[in-house]
Formats: C-alpha cells, sequence, structure tokens
C-alpha cells in the first residue's frame, strides 16, 4: 500500500522515520520525512521548518522528539502552525516494532482524540497506559 495524496492525515517525523515507513506500508494516509509527497520536508529538515509545512497540510504529526514542545525556536512555530502531535513517551527507546505496537493498541483514542480535540495546537503522550495530554510549553520530564 503506498500514501495517497488526496487521504493523507498523519505525518511521522525523523525522530520515528521507521515507523513512518512501517505505517506507510500500512495505511494510505501516512507519510513520514523525505517522502515523494512532502519534498518540503526532506531528510534533514529541521524542526522550524518542517513544522509550518506540516501544519499547512492539515497533518497530525507522529513523533519521538519530545523537544518539539520545549526549545523555544520549535514552540512557537508550534504554536504559531496550530500543530497536532502524538509523541511516542517512553523512558527508555523501544524498536520500530515496539512502537508500532504501542501505536496499534492506542489507535482507537487517537483517533477519538483527533475527533473530540479538532484544531491544535495540542501535544498528547502515547504512553504504555494510554494517551496523556502535555501542555504545550511544560517543562520535560522522565516518562
Amino acid at each position: 500500500m503506498t500514501a495517497d495524496r488526496r487521504q493523507l492525515r498523519f505525518y511521522v517525523d525523523e525522530s520515528a522515520l521507521g515507523l513512518g515507513k512501517a505505517l506507510e506500508a500500512a495505511r494510505k494516509d501516512t507519510i513520514h520525512a523525505g517522502h515523494k509527497l512532502i519534498p518540503e520536508c526532506p531528510l534533514g529538515v529541521l524542526d522550524p521548518d518542517w513544522i509550518p509545512a506540516v501544519a499547512a497540510r492539515d497533518l497530525i504529526v507522529i513523533a519521538r522528539d519530545k523537544r518539539i514542545r520545549t526549545k523555544p525556536q520549535e514552540l512557537q512555530r508550534f504554536r504559531e502552525a496550530g500543530l497536532r502531535v502524538f509523541w511516542i513517551a517512553g523512558k527508555k527507546d523501544m524498536s520500530t516494532w515496539g512502537w508500532l505496537d504501542r501505536l496499534v493498541r492506542h489507535w482507537p483514542s487517537i483517533e477519538r482524540t483527533i475527533a473530540e480535540r479538532g484544531l491544535g495546537p495540542w501535544f498528547y503522550a502515547i504512553n504504555d497506559g494510554g494517551l496523556r495530554e502535555i501542555e504545550v510549553g511544560q517543562t520535560p520530564r522522565s516518562w
């Protein structure tokens, strides 16, 4: 299965590139950094550059990088763009398979959150036990 330009809903940033490629293979609504359908987000693109590009396409971000919401420049872009993010949280790094497993287990909650929250900016952590909203700009801590 390949991504369909007319069905795009999700963008997986480079911090979870393997997951992005797996999701693209399984779903028509997901692209990732370096994908041909989003040429303004090549591999290596900096957060302040991809954030407005992804938000302009009304895509929801799936990421592993928690710094998006704490670095001043990224935080400003995040807020200005109205970015919507699901962050795969955790104290330890996981394999792509582990991330995929966590995402699939919580997919109904992800869809419900999107429907209920609508426009951004908002930021949710996907923990082993479920989703948790995180205030944008909150000081990071161990999950």
